[in-house]
């Protein structure tokens, strides 16, 4: 069993940054690939970013690429979303998930956790 608790979100300006973290809980967090993801209100969840067990290797959505960054700890258990250039597109409900898999990160049927969400909330 794998708890991971998101912090982080709030309200930015369009332009700004935020720094999203994902806390996991246990041993065995190098044996999970990690990701984001969100959700916009009256919208589907949808794919962000994820990253390998060993942060070699890093994915992300058209959408986010060249504005955000996906980045592990294995020593302290985390994962963490750099957002810069916020847009007000990019408000939405973030959640980190967890998954055994280390293939098709992209797709929310991957991850076998999922955190309680945090809201990210973008003003024009």
């Amino acid at each position: 069993q794998v708890q991971l608790v998101e912090s982080g979100g709030g309200l930015v300006q369009a332009g700004g940054s935020l720094r999203l973290s994902c806390a996991a809980s246990g041993r065995t967090f190098t044996s999970y690939a990690m990701g984001w993801f969100r959700q916009p209100p009256g919208k589907e969840r949808e794919f962000v970013a994820a990253t390998g067990r060993s942060a070699g290797k890093t994915y992300y959505a058209d959408s986010v690429k060249g504005r955000f960054t996906i980045s592990r700890d294995n020593a302290k258990n985390t994962v963490y979303l750099q957002m810069n250039s916020l847009k007000p597109e990019d408000a939405a409900v973030y959640y980190c998930a967890a998954s055994r898999l280390i293939a098709s990160l992209m797709a929310p049927g991957a991850y076998d956790y999922w955190g309680q969400g945090t809201q990210v909330t973008v003003s024009s």
